[in-house]
């Protein structure tokens, strides 16, 4: 037996995290597929299986432009979401 020990990895799925972000109510930065110029900005309030997420204060923040639209509360399909993050505390617009 050798003296190495391993840690153990642990996964997370990625609903855990997503779920995490709706309890603690974390205002996130959502980057959607094939449209790298936006960003959507908001609070989760709501998912379902297929990552279609409600959003409050929702807004549309956009790179090149440097604006942000205010958009309210909205639903984003799961197919146009390729990232989640927690949103940055300086504003990117």
């Amino acid at each position: 037996m050798s003296g190495r020990h391993h840690a153990k990895s642990v996964m997370i799925k990625p609903i855990t995290l997503i779920f995490k972000f709706l309890t603690q109510k974390t205002e996130v930065q959502i980057m959607l597929f094939e449209n790298t110029d936006i960003r959507i900005q908001g609070v989760i309030i709501g998912l379902d299986e297929y990552m279609n997420l409600v959003l409050d204060n929702a807004s549309e923040l956009s790179i090149k432009k440097k604006t942000k639209k205010p958009l309210g509360q909205i639903l984003l399909k799961g197919d146009n979401i390729s990232l989640v993050l927690e949103a940055a505390t300086r504003p990117i617009v």
